[in-house]
């Protein structure tokens, strides 16, 4: 599923695409039929992300919500586009570009007020500049879950996925099954500080850079044209500074990896 970064990075791209002109907006595939002929040949006004969440805003108050899931994606290309390949969802064509939307888990129309319910039910965005880390810390600070389950919380913070989370609770050296309740304040502060240098790295890069350069050697990436990680998808294998074996498990349905010498 792609995390917080990758949506910001579409935010704006769309905003420097298609914002402050009309856009011709269909659905090829027919899913998305009546929400596209709503916002059809109107202004996109801006495009904006908090966490996992892309919205689209449309003069007259109406808005594209998507959120990508597992599969969805975005294919962009220059104008003139070529027919629709598959099902695709939703087609946004402006003056110079057009993009496909396949396989997103949520694409709908709302109106303006709506996105507060929206935004509401997740926790600050690292990304976004009126992100309260205070609210996450609340959450965390009183739970008895473990951390790495509090981490992929999107209502403790939103846009963080199973990269971020493995790679940066083995970069603090905090045991992924701590309770929430034994986090320090310290400890948190410097996650979330080095979560929102780490995130915005991605959205300039495009990718996921987690590794410190004097740690960037060794075992390969755990997959071609991929960055190296230290824990995530590392299983067996040794870890990049002390040589014990990284672990894995499932953690409340998701994979965690972690290094027992390293993270106690």
């Amino acid at each position: 599923m792609p995390e917080g970064h990758t949506l910001h990075r579409l935010a704006r791209l769309h905003q420097r695409r298609y914002a402050r002109g009309p856009v011709s907006v269909s659905s090829p595939q027919g899913r998305f039929a009546d929400g596209a002929a709503v916002v059809d040949g109107r202004v996109l006004l801006k495009a904006s992300a908090w966490g996992k969440h892309l919205f689209h805003h449309y003069e007259g108050g109406r808005v594209v919500h998507i959120h990508l899931g597992l599969y969805g994606t975005f294919t962009e290309a220059p104008v003139p586009m070529p027919p629709p390949v598959g099902a695709v969802r939703m087609r946004m064509i402006g003056s110079e570009f057009g993009t496909d939307l396949r396989g997103p888990t949520v694409c709908e129309v709302l109106d303006e007020p709506e996105i507060a319910d929206v935004v509401g039910r997740l926790g600050p965005d690292p990304l976004r500049r009126d992100a309260d880390e205070s609210l996450a810390w609340r959450r965390i600070r009183t739970s008895r879950r473990p951390i790495g389950a509090l981490l992929m919380d999107q209502t403790v913070i939103a846009g963080v996925g199973n990269v971020y989370r493995n790679e940066l609770l083995y970069r603090h050296r905090i045991d992924p099954y701590r309770p929430g309740v034994r986090i320090e304040e310290s400890e948190f502060a410097a996650m979330w500080a080095d979560l929102v240098a780490l995130m915005r790295v991605g959205v300039r890069r495009g990718k996921i850079i987690t590794v410190r350069p004097e740690d960037d050697h060794g075992a390969p990436a755990y997959a071609p044209g991929r960055p190296r990680t230290y824990v995530y998808r590392r299983a067996g294998e040794p870890c990049r500074i002390c040589a014990t074996e990284i672990r894995t498990a499932v953690l409340e349905g998701r994979n965690i990896f972690w290094c027992p010498a390293e993270q106690r």
